[in-house]
């Protein structure tokens, strides 16, 4: 299971503490059995809000997205040996020199 957000904790409490209040001065419950129903329900809401909180999307692309990364093919690549040494010693004489820059 995964761990909650930020803010499914924070709207989710939020949504218990305002809903409390909000239920006890209107109903002006003073007795035990009266307070306990009104703390269950408003938890019972705040958990029903923390879980409605959308969760973030992952991420597309970048360092972060390692899951889809290891999906993708890796290129082809080609790699070109060097001839024999006398290609190599004929290359390098007939390379060109230019001159250095004003």
């Amino acid at each position: 299971m995964p761990r909650p957000t930020v803010a499914q904790l924070s709207y989710g409490s939020a949504t218990v503490i305002c809903s409390t209040l909000a239920m006890l001065l209107l109903s002006q419950a003073t007795s035990p059995p009266g307070i306990a129903v009104i703390a269950l329900a408003a938890l019972g809401l705040g958990l029903l809000v923390a879980l409605t909180v959308p969760l973030p999307k992952p991420a597309r692309g970048g360092a972060t997205a390692a899951a889809p990364a290891a999906h993708q093919v890796p290129a082809r690549r080609t790699v070109i040996a060097p001839g024999p040494a006398r290609d190599r010693a004929a290359t390098a004489s007939a390379s060109v020199r230019e001159p250095a820059g004003p």
